[in-house]
């Protein structure tokens, strides 16, 4: 839930509640849990937390705003890192990939010499 989308939410339910919520600390504390806790976090961490609702949203608003662009950033790095590594992918020689295929067909000569050049029909069919 964004900022906006709480401060909505807390004023209708102020609206309904008016008895509950009796004075402005006690507004900012329930607004305070409203919010997601990375952004509460940053809200209560200065030296002096809020006191009205509207420094409490203000300062709410600016949070979100910050966390946000660093999401964002963090996200395009990852994405460059990703495209490089898939770059550097289809620059290297495929190397593994034959070592992988001579690997099988040794195996497939090692099979044949243990169980293809006996002919008795018991070991042809797993029986003894």
């Amino acid at each position: 839930m964004t900022v906006l989308e709480a401060v909505k939410k807390f004023e209708q339910l102020g609206r309904l509640c008016l008895v509950l919520i009796p004075n402005e600390k006690e507004k900012v504390r329930r607004m305070m849990k409203m919010f997601r806790t990375d952004i509460a976090k940053q809200v209560s961490a200065r030296s002096s937390p809020p006191t009205l609702v509207s420094d409490c949203i203000s300062r709410a608003i600016r949070a979100e705003y910050w966390i946000n662009q660093d999401k964002e950033a963090r996200a395009q790095i990852f994405k460059a890192k990703k495209e490089e590594k898939a770059a550097e992918r289809q620059l290297q020689p495929r190397q593994n990939q034959d070592a992988y295929t001579k690997g099988q067909t040794s195996n497939a000569a090692q099979h044949s010499k243990q169980f293809g050049k006996n002919k008795r029909k018991g070991n042809a069919t797993g029986q003894g």
